[in-house]
């Protein structure tokens, strides 16, 4: 996936405008004396401060609401069915993920696939077209075969061989063998696969290790957010790590422990960068975070 263009790095749309509602105002006040030169109130609860405030307020909500329509035609911005609008521009739908149980007494709603998957995979959609068999084109496929698929990696260990290894959203990630012969027929069918290519799938290699760590935080009310903040920058962390051959760092722990509030962390675990191959996802097993008092003011 590295010919992908990250949305995050985009500069931001010129056409989405920055709102504020005092240069409105101003503005308006201006043309208003400008049209009206008697005009000399200073006191705030002066009618026509009142009536411009609130001509103000209109503009400044329904400017809001096309920032809001301009985004929900954006790819990197679009949610829900907006996204699925523009998906469907690219032969792309949202996957189900669980149909649940509507006939049952108390119903179960069916599950799909989140917005961020969905909007991965209509960006990857072009590469889906090529009969080249590039890397991206096995990626999309992959990801369009069942929507259990949480993460792919793709390598070529011979040439004509092409080995495509499979992460699972569900468990600790470990695909079934259900879901791997689903991903290995979808990606087998004769109109995606090149005739010259044999493809290999396999379950990625989970490599299990834990996070042990003291946090030294300020004494007094704020300490229970700031470890709340820590916890939860940590489990965010953790998850973004969750991919086929991405590194857990040490630095990357210590600056997901080290949130305002926090003035020292000590990682006693895992010792060294954790380093996967081409094949692993780390897996944290174990968290263990102890929270004391500093003496540092």
């Amino acid at each position: 996936m590295n010919n992908l263009i990250d949305l995050a790095r985009l500069p931001p749309p010129a056409v989405i405008e920055e709102l504020d509602f005092e240069t409105i105002f101003q503005g308006k006040l201006g043309r208003f004396r400008t049209l009206y030169p008697q005009f000399s109130a200073v006191l705030e609860t002066d009618p026509v401060i009142k009536l411009l405030e609130l001509a103000t307020y209109d503009e400044l909500t329904l400017r809001a609401r096309i920032n809001d329509a301009v985004q929900a035609v954006l790819l990197p911005f679009a949610r829900g069915s907006d996204l699925e609008q523009l998906a469907a521009l690219l032969g792309v739908s949202r996957l189900l993920l669980d149909a649940g149980n509507p006939a049952a007494q108390s119903p179960v709603p069916a599950t799909y696939e989140d917005d961020e998957r969905l909007r991965l995979r209509a960006q990857m959609a072009l590469e889906g077209e090529t009969v080249a068999g590039s890397r991206d084109s096995y990626v999309f496929h992959a990801l369009s075969a069942d929507a259990h698929v949480a993460d792919v990696a793709v390598d070529s260990p011979v040439p004509g061989t092409v080995r495509v290894t499979v992460l699972s959203v569900d468990g600790d990630g470990s695909p079934s063998a259900g879901l791997l012969s689903t991903v290995a027929a979808y990606l087998s069918a004769e109109e995606r696969r090149p005739l010259s290519d044999t493809v290999q799938v396999r379950a990625a290699s989970l490599r299990p290790f834990a996070v042990r760590a003291t946090l030294y935080r300020r004494p007094g009310p704020d300490g229970d957010p700031a470890e709340a903040a820590a916890r939860a920058a940590l489990a965010t962390y953790l998850a973004d790590c969750r991919r086929i051959g991405r590194d857990v760092p040490r630095s990357g722990l210590y600056a997901a422990l080290h949130v305002p509030g926090i003035v020292r962390v000590d990682l006693s675990e895992p010792a060294l960068d954790l380093v996967m191959a081409g094949n692993e996802v780390a897996l944290c097993t174990e968290l263990a975070i102890q929270v004391v008092n500093s003496d540092e003011r």
